[in-house]
């Protein structure tokens, strides 16, 4: 299933801008654009809203037709239950996390002995947690932690496009993961010169126009999952900044546009 994230609405959800999308204004635009899944990417004031407010946006989603799945970032026991009560409020059948968070970057031992603590409540749940490749963490020693708690609700969120700042080549990282990705965050990029001259930015691009393989990437996970594979594609972006507000919202909303449009002639729902 095609699903935008809050970061498809980086800019636009931002007060550098005169008039900020809400959360349900992203949510009314996603369905505008025909599609189903919203994921609710670290957007911290959501932790904050009552039983009330949460039960409110669980029923626009209904009424708009979407799918909602959430992110956070860490691995404490406190946060990851947080996100799971949010989870189980909004119906959301999926968490994103990642291993480190700020100044919490503990080690492979004490990161698993978190997982354990707190994925038994996943389970019963029915909720997944997935944790998320990028460059803090190797994608190998993810992979080793992963797949030593062997949880079913414990997976891995596949974005290729960060750990190219680890020097890790995003197709070894989707061959290395593979077996366990649950969600997919479809970013393309590039590399350019900056100011056209010394170093280079890596930034995102509409999808089709940088150097993310997604046919392989695709063709990957539709063999591991014997055809069409089932794994949600949600749409992320790393555009900067423009110079102003309104050209850096319209080139972030044409970019959405452009990205679904790519995925939908790739035979996406």
């Amino acid at each position: 299933m095609i699903g935008l994230s809050t970061y498809a609405y980086f800019w636009r959800g931002s007060d550098l801008v005169p008039e900020p999308l809400t959360l349900e204004d992203m949510l009314r635009d996603t369905a505008a654009q025909g599609v189903r899944l919203f994921q609710i990417c670290d957007h911290a004031p959501l932790a904050d809203r009552t039983d009330d407010e949460l039960a409110a946006l669980r029923s626009l989603a209904d009424e708009l037709g979407l799918t909602l799945e959430l992110g956070t970032r860490g691995t404490q026991p406190a946060v990851l239950r947080t996100w799971l009560r949010l989870a189980v409020a909004l119906r959301a059948s999926l968490v994103r996390s990642m291993w480190t968070a700020g100044d919490d970057r503990p080690d492979a031992v004490e990161t698993e002995r978190r997982l354990r603590e707190v994925l038994p409540e996943y389970e019963e749940a029915g909720v997944t947690l997935a944790l998320e490749t990028y460059e803090q963490v190797g994608s190998a020693e993810l992979v080793d932690v992963v797949s030593r708690v062997d949880s079913p609700r414990l997976g891995i969120v596949l974005d290729p496009a960060n750990t190219v700042a680890n020097l890790e080549h995003p197709a070894d990282v989707t061959a290395r993961c593979l077996p366990y990705v649950a969600n997919w965050h479809v970013k393309d990029f590039a590399f350019s010169r900056k100011d056209g001259w010394v170093g280079f930015a890596l930034t995102s691009t509409p999808l089709g126009e940088g150097r993310l393989d997604y046919d392989g990437i695709r063709a990957a996970l539709d063999e591991r999952d014997g055809g069409a594979t089932s794994v949600n594609q949600v749409v992320e972006h790393w555009l900067p900044w423009q110079g102003d507000p309104e050209t850096t919202t319209r080139l972030e909303a044409e970019w959405t546009t452009r990205t679904i449009s790519q995925l939908r002639s790739k035979k996406n729902d």
